[in-house]
């Protein structure tokens, strides 16, 4: 706490924190003894403190000895809030140093959907874990609904969902990750192949494949804005399976940006050409009203850098 002294200031007075954490505790009582019980000294230890901490500052006293109790001197209650100011930041040091440890040996219970999985969450875990290795790391996958099902009953402390589907969202706390754009992947010989974007529309009579029959709540509901119904000649839940079905030549599907970059070489992605949509969002979200642990926090910080190399729509 002391100061390097030059030719223009005199040097600060080198300051004992606990002197001023013991004149904390009397200028709040008004009383040594008081003090002295708050803290589990005897009252001459206090006493001997504040004397300590007047000599230091140049023999002023801070406070006036009454017949019942003392009373702060106006030297006193100028250092009231600097004595304030030193032992938060010394508090706020001692929480932080606290999470870190915490963060250090902590607990990790997280989920993510299928294609955050592709890329996204291996990267964030893979730094993480780098930073963090003693923390214990479980993981699910899920759909949205019910990753925010598992969050709300306190079995997550966080999860990476999107807006696909309308899952109702605003209950959570919702820290945005990124905007997704859209890809149609066709067989690598197909005639779109290699033609820059593409309207859905120009696929109307294609073939569809789909993790549902049915394209409202899926990533077809950008075709339904199109003004056309795709026709999801296979339904397939998998991501991979989905990609050897397009190689097969058996039907285009939609690819998000998240899994563009593990798609199979005898794929081609085209960009899907619809200005007017609304960009697919994916968030972490976190149980509102709950505290983020330590350990949450530094996923959540992995999360926002790996978001951040995912190709811009």
């Amino acid at each position: 706490m002391a100061a390097m002294p030059n030719q223009h200031h005199a040097s600060a007075p080198d300051l004992s924190t606990v002197w001023l954490r013991v004149f904390l505790e009397v200028a709040r009582h008004g009383s040594f003894t008081v003090a002295a019980r708050t803290l589990g000294w005897t009252q001459s230890a206090v006493s001997r403190q504040i004397s300590a901490l007047e000599g230091a500052l140049g023999g002023a006293p801070l406070f006036d000895r009454l017949p019942r109790g003392v009373r702060l001197t106006e030297a006193g209650r100028i250092l009231v809030p600097y004595a304030e100011s030193v032992t938060e930041a010394l508090h706020g040091a001692g929480r932080e140093l606290a999470a870190l440890r915490e963060a250090a040996g902590g607990r990790l219970r997280f989920g993510a959907f299928a294609t955050a999985d592709a890329a996204l969450v291996p990267q964030a875990l893979a730094a993480f874990r780098a930073r963090h290795p003693r923390v214990r790391v479980s993981r699910e996958e899920g759909r949205t609904p019910a990753l925010l099902d598992r969050l709300t009953a306190g079995q997550l402390d966080l999860a990476v969902v999107s807006t696909t589907g309308g899952a109702p969202l605003e209950a959570y706390d919702l820290h945005h990750l990124l905007d997704e754009s859209l890809y149609v992947a066709v067989p690598a010989g197909h005639d779109l192949a290699g033609r820059g974007p593409v309207r859905l529309a120009r696929l109307a009579d294609a073939d569809w494949i789909s993790g549902s029959p049915r394209p409202e709540g899926t990533l077809l509901d950008a075709a339904l804005r199109q003004d056309f119904r795709p026709r999801v000649a296979h339904v397939v839940g998998e991501w991979t399976a989905k990609q050897g079905y397009v190689a097969a030549g058996l039907g285009v599907t939609l690819v998000p940006a998240l899994a563009a970059a593990s798609v199979r070489p005898d794929i081609a992605l085209l960009p899907v050409l619809d200005e007017d949509a609304p960009r697919r969002a994916v968030y972490a979200a976190t149980a509102r009203g709950r505290s983020l642990t330590p350990a949450g926090a530094a996923f959540l910080a992995a999360l926002r850098e790996a978001a951040g190399t995912v190709p811009a729509p």
